[in-house]
């Protein structure tokens, strides 16, 4: 029996206040979600906000399901990593699960 599961996304909204120090965290960032079978499908590229206020990136993580994008970011290594998010970029962070197929 196939099991339909859902995936998970994480979905961040970042200015960055330090791009010197933020490198650190994109280079750790980069290696713990694909430890954890995330791939990145939008990481900071041109965009356009039609309608309300927006942070100058956007990023959009997708993972197998909704389980790992949480276990992703509520781990030791991506929780460590984040710390240098925090310091060097003003952020909104959101974890969402996906429609089943």
């Amino acid at each position: 029996m196939v099991q339909n599961t859902a995936k998970g996304y994480w979905i961040a909204h970042v200015t960055v206040t330090n791009a010197d120090l933020y490198k650190e965290y994109v280079a750790l960032d980069t290696e713990i979600v694909a430890k954890f079978g995330g791939r990145f499908l939008a990481r900071g590229g041109s965009c356009e906000v039609p309608e309300g206020n927006a942070q100058e990136r956007h990023v959009v993580v997708e993972f197998p399901d909704y389980a790992t994008a949480l276990a992703c970011y509520h781990s030791e290594a991506y929780q460590s990593a984040a710390e240098i998010r925090k310091a060097n970029a003003v952020s909104t962070f959101v974890l969402v699960e996906g429609i089943a197929p």
